[in-house]
């Protein structure tokens, strides 16, 4: 996705619900039935796939990724970003 693409969604204070797929072919962000789906290469372990969906959402987003804080979803494929 284009950086900036989702700026649409920049509000700050916003809270950004998405569905991960992690150890995916390739790194993508999709809009689908008005969801969110973030498809990362890397694997769920020690945070890293959490650091890679940030930074793809807040390239995205046109924002930094220390705007995004992870509110929801540490462990979960489902997660809720907030945009500080």
């Amino acid at each position: 996705m284009k950086k900036g693409a989702l700026s649409h969604l920049a509000v700050p204070g916003a809270e950004i619900a998405v569905r991960v797929t992690p150890k995916a072919s390739r790194n993508a962000i999709i809009e689908e039935d008005g969801q969110l789906r973030v498809y990362v290469t890397t694997v769920p372990e020690d945070g890293k796939a959490n650091r890679e969906v940030a930074r793809l959402l807040a390239h995205a987003l046109g924002v930094a990724k220390t705007a995004l804080v992870l509110v929801r979803g540490q462990t979960s494929r489902d997660k809720v970003f907030r945009l500080d």
